[in-house]
């Protein structure tokens, strides 16, 4: 069972989270609770998967990713928002943030988006993209990308592209024919020849440097 803590200062959202992955066969929401109760539940309740309101009253999201961020053995985290150009997106993945949604994500997507955080994918909202892209490296920043994904192997230019597309290690290892073990190898080869420490970062380098194929909406954009 994946088991997934909601950290939200609203009720109403934290049960809507809970009904909808609650539903899943392989999903226990194990506590769902607003800002000030988020570490305490996290040592208390171990989870798996972490999805963390950016925004709340009580205490600051930021502040909460950076101290799972800092326990021995951290959850993977997802930022939640109702915005879709927010500030703090930058900062959370730096941060190491594993992915960052939109609350009005579609409830059949969710149980889907939670089991990719949990196998090592990376998650973000279609609507956040591109924003993220755009802003989380410098406008200047083709070169330098291009010259970090030099460093990487065949494999891993083809282990990256993967990852930039949000598979976890299974699907990678099934669309190269590798084992997951093997995945895992590479994909830690990738990450320290990018300098970078998540999925995340190193997805937007694989953007910048151009490895990736554009989407046909964006070529007719």
């Amino acid at each position: 069972m994946i088991r997934v803590l909601v950290v939200d200062d609203e009720a109403l959202v934290r049960g809507g989270f809970t009904h909808i992955l609650d539903n899943a066969d392989d999903i226990e929401v194990v506590a769902a609770v607003a800002g000030g109760q988020a570490m305490q539940a996290v040592r208390a309740s171990h989870p798996h998967v972490v999805l963390l309101d950016i925004r709340m009253p009580d205490v600051d999201g930021l502040t909460i990713l950076a101290d799972i961020r800092r326990m021995p053995d951290p959850p993977v985290v997802a930022m939640l928002t109702t915005f879709d150009a927010d500030e703090y997106v930058s900062t959370a993945l730096r941060s190491g943030a594993a992915g960052f949604l939109l609350k009005d994500t579609d409830p059949e997507q969710l149980p889907y988006l939670v089991r990719a955080l949990a196998e090592g994918g990376t998650v973000l909202s279609s609507k956040v993209t591109r924003t993220v892209v755009d802003g989380y490296l410098d406008k200047d920043a083709h070169e330098p990308a291009v010259r970090l994904a030099a460093r990487l192997t065949e494999r891993e230019r083809a282990v990256l592209v993967l990852m930039a597309e949000g598979l976890a290690n299974t699907d990678i290892g099934e669309r190269l024919h590798l084992s997951t073990g093997t995945v895992k190898g590479h994909v830690s080869a990738v990450l320290n020849k990018l300098q970078v420490t998540s999925r995340v970062q190193a997805a937007l380098i694989a953007e910048r440097a151009g490895l990736l194929v554009p989407s046909r909406d964006e070529d007719a954009g």
